[in-house]
């Protein structure tokens, strides 16, 4: 009887210690800077930026998934095929550019060295807030375990943009802990990845874009397994592109001259007729800005063509139609247009919205947020605090 109680004791001494150890690594990885947010601010302004204003159709369209996971060295795999395999498989379905997104890690092109794209998944947290960082040399292992607070997940935006060329928000509907306040709040990122759940709404970039925060929009695979037909060729992008060079695809991501869509698993395992109805998928021939009017024109008549604006209000919809027309009127601050067709296909375009262009280049209110210098000393000392007692709670566990 005496054993079993030392070692009842000595278990729950461990499991108290390792539970101590958890809770003070979530409390040291909790520092951060806290910001002070404006207020939110709708697009505004004489002008309607247009994002496809370089539309070139000679150069027209490149398949592209962006996010992308392969084998990588180490035990932690999220992927069991190696960069060639994936890139192979993806080539099936008429991908024009794949690039390895890795987490925490920059793979290397398999066999093209001049498509290099050196691109990673940041992000190890808890709540899965992971970012896509574009073109930076090295990796930033800076994270919370668990950014509870709108100015963690901020802070972490502005560190990784000090070394990158640009950053993408990852599947917001999948992130713990996603909400309106949250997108309202946050700034930095110049893509948000659509479609990154069942829903086809998107009602995250609308929260964002409402509150003033532009950005584009892609929608990936977010591949881990292409062996399973329900996994691969079901969400991507096609660029106004000249070429898969990463200045080329920086440039073209950055202008905002592309398209995202969602794609059905066709034949549902038969792979046969995946790939070929991939081949023929329906596309945009043209779309643009003409004084206050947005066109589109599709390559095959849709169910549906809808506008969605401010507050993810449906501002316009159109039936059964190849094309749609639809002034923005001037309480519009931002309008884009999805297309639904009947197998299941759905097209999302980028959005216009309303800018001053002798200020800026592009859409932008509200996005600034400052530095509580104050606010930051006493969160820290908090953290400092908590980190104190839970180290002298655990050394009395210890020697107890």
């Amino acid at each position: 009887m005496q054993i079993l109680k030392k070692i009842f004791i000595i278990s729950l001494k461990t499991v108290a210690s390792v539970a101590m150890i958890a809770l003070m690594a979530i409390i040291a990885t909790g520092v951060s800077l806290v910001y002070t947010f404006p207020h939110p601010e709708p697009f505004s302004g004489p002008d309607i930026f247009n994002p496809y204003r370089n539309l070139d159709t000679t150069c027209c369209w490149s398949r592209a998934n962006f996010h992308t996971h392969t084998k990588v060295d180490g035990l932690l795999n999220e992927c069991h095929f190696t960069p060639e395999e994936v890139y192979e498989a993806l080539e099936k379905f008429g991908y024009d550019i794949v690039t390895f997104s890795n987490h925490n890690e920059l793979t290397e092109h398999p066999f093209d060295p001049a498509l290099q794209v050196n691109v990673y998944e940041h992000g190890y947290n808890l709540f899965k807030y992971h970012k896509l960082v574009f073109g930076s040399n090295k990796v930033s292992w800076y994270d919370n375990l668990l950014p509870v607070f709108a100015f963690q997940k901020q802070c972490q935006l502005d560190h990784l943009g000090k070394d990158c060329d640009f950053i993408q928000m990852n599947h917001p509907l999948r992130t713990n802990g996603t909400s309106r306040r949250l997108m309202e709040r946050l700034s930095g990122y110049s893509i948000m990845e659509l479609d990154s759940g069942k829903s086809t709404e998107n009602e995250y970039w609308d929260w964002a874009l409402s509150a003033g925060h532009y950005s584009f929009g892609l929608a990936n695979d977010d591949l881990h397994y292409p062996d399973r037909s329900g996994s691969i060729a079901v969400r991507c992008n096609f660029l106004c592109t000249p070429s898969a060079s990463y200045e080329d695809i920086k440039n073209t991501l950055l202008d905002g001259c592309y398209y995202s869509m969602r794609v059905p698993d066709y034949g549902n395992g038969d792979w046969e007729i995946k790939y070929a109805k991939n081949k023929d998928l329906p596309f945009i021939e043209d779309i643009g800005l003409r004084e206050d009017n947005i066109h589109i024109h599709l390559s095959e008549r849709a169910d549906s063509i809808k506008v969605t604006g401010q507050d993810h209000i449906t501002l316009f919809i159109q039936k059964d139609t190849s094309a749609l027309e639809y002034t923005m009127r001037p309480e519009d601050s931002y309008a884009r247009l999805t297309a639904y067709f009947q197998e299941g296909e759905v097209i999302y375009t980028n959005p216009f919205a309303r800018f001053d262009a002798s200020v800026s280049d592009y859409p932008s209110a509200g996005t600034e947020h400052e530095v509580s210098i104050i606010l930051t000393i006493l969160y820290n000392l908090l953290i400092l605090a908590l980190l104190a007692c839970t180290g002298t709670l655990l050394i009395k566990t210890i020697r107890k």
